[in-house]
């Protein structure tokens, strides 16, 4: 856990960098998947996902949420505007649940070529396995690496302890700052799958399907079954079992993901779909995880939202990199088979659509309804930081500046309160009618899909 009292710590707590991947589907003028190539060949940060028509926008790294939102903004308006220019002009769907689908063969594979040809063969796989109508679902991740600053700053004062003999901190944590950055990660990870569940409920933004997806050839009538996030719930994007694996440390980390590949249970790493993944710098591979170490987290779980034009209000790019910082305070806890079961059932009851039906296991056992659960941990945070900004837990006028951290400026150019993006989703959870959930099928049942071009063209202009 990071020692949040430390001096040097708290100036460099909110340094981080963020990256953002955001898929969304090309369809057609009248709700039909788009047929055409990937129109941005060479283009790093546009590719593909599963589908032809999935692009995938991949931010640059960034240090900051508005940062990072920005550049989302940038590439979504290249896309938008590209599409409106080809010869049958095209829309970006918003939403993360699909549109028409006439049938299953209608749903493109992205194709490759040459040295490229094996990612092909692998969606054919997927395509075999789960089926195409799963792979449809679109959503963003959010991958966040804490400064090399912060770290450092959190090492050294550790050595030193551990060098004055003080016994609380673990001599096999410090062997070096690698195993350090490794070990802190990986314990990060096991908290984040933990508490993943209130990502998932923060972002829910999917109650709403087309008949097509349940029903071959039924087009333009509304599903709702019960659910704010599709594919975060039951019916979404998991695996034939439930993963279990071990954080202990790296190695075992990896060689846990790797006997389920040897075990012929997933394909390779990729397809491990579990809400939270530790990956290296730059490409990804096991055998590169275990070699050169942690770079990186990524959150998995994210829905588009369709009520903001580029598909994540900044208030929640945001408060994911607080959430992150606030687990990273947090002793570190037993991630155990019982904890990850539990786990994973917790994602799956926070993606429905009320969570006053609905319970959470905390980690302490206990049982609470979902919206409780997430009031009860946003509360937590909320006087986490007032104590980080050296305020007294009384106040609750929300005066503290997101900025101020102990004294020390450590503005990360949010241009946001904390106490204010706590407060945010906090409201959610308070009244369910804040979520977004709830909104969306306010405002785009009884025709999910005609409203949502209706949406497309808005965004076009």
């Amino acid at each position: 856990m990071l020692d949040f009292n430390n001096k040097e710590v708290q100036k460099n707590i909110l340094k981080g960098n963020i990256g953002l991947e955001k898929e969304s589907l090309r369809i057609t003028r009248d709700g039909f998947f788009a047929k055409t190539k990937h129109p941005f060949p060479g283009n790093d940060n546009i590719v593909r996902d599963f589908c032809e028509n999935q692009t995938e926008i991949n931010t640059s790294v960034t240090s900051s949420a508005r940062e990072a939102l920005g550049e989302l903004e940038k590439h979504t308006r290249y896309i938008v505007e590209t599409l409106k220019k080809l010869p049958e002009p095209e829309y970006l769907w918003p939403f993360s649940n699909p549109p028409y689908i006439s049938k299953e063969s209608d749903i493109p594979i992205a194709r490759y070529e040459g040295e490229e040809k094996e990612k092909e063969v692998y969606r054919e796989y997927l395509s075999e396995r789960y089926g195409r109508y799963k792979m449809t679902f679109s959503g963003i991740h959010f991958n966040y690496s804490f400064s090399e600053e912060l770290l450092r700053a959190d090492y050294e004062a550790k050595k030193k302890r551990s060098d004055e003999g003080d016994a609380s901190v673990g001599d096999d944590e410090l062997p070096d700052f690698k195993s350090y950055k490794n070990r802190f990660y990986v314990s990060l990870a096991g908290k984040a799958q933990v508490y993943n569940w209130l990502i998932v409920a923060i972002t829910a933004a999917s109650p709403l399907l087309d008949s097509s997806y349940v029903e071959k050839g039924v087009l333009g009538k509304d599903i709702f079954n019960g659910m704010g996030s599709t594919r975060c719930s039951e019916l979404g994007y998991w695996n034939f079992f439930t993963p279990i694996l071990d954080y202990r440390n790296i190695e075992k980390y990896v060689d846990s993901i790797t006997a389920y590949i040897d075990l012929g249970l997933i394909h390779s790493s990729a397809e491990l779909y579990y809400p939270v993944r530790l990956k290296p710098v730059g490409k990804y591979s096991l055998k590169k995880l275990k070699e050169e170490g942690v770079g990186h987290i990524e959150l998995r779980m994210i829905d588009l939202n369709p009520l903001t034009p580029w598909g994540i209000d900044l208030r929640d790019v945001y408060f994911i990199q607080l959430f992150l910082i606030y687990l990273a305070t947090m002793p570190d806890i037993d991630v155990g088979v019982r904890e990850q079961s539990f786990a994973i059932q917790n994602t799956k009851n926070a993606a429905h659509y009320d969570l006053k039906t609905v319970n959470i296991i905390t980690p302490d056992n206990r049982t609470m309804w979902a919206a409780d659960a997430a009031c009860e941990v946003l509360l937590d945070m909320k006087r986490f930081y007032k104590e980080l900004m050296g305020v007294d837990n009384s106040e609750t006028d929300g005066t503290v500046e997101a900025d101020k951290i102990g004294g020390v400026n450590v503005n990360n150019n949010s241009g946001l309160r904390i106490s204010d993006v706590i407060d945010f989703q906090i409201c959610k959870f308070e009244n369910a009618e804040n979520r977004y959930a709830w909104k969306i099928r306010r405002q785009f049942g009884g025709g999910f899909v005609e409203k949502g071009l209706r949406l497309c063209r808005e965004l076009e202009i």
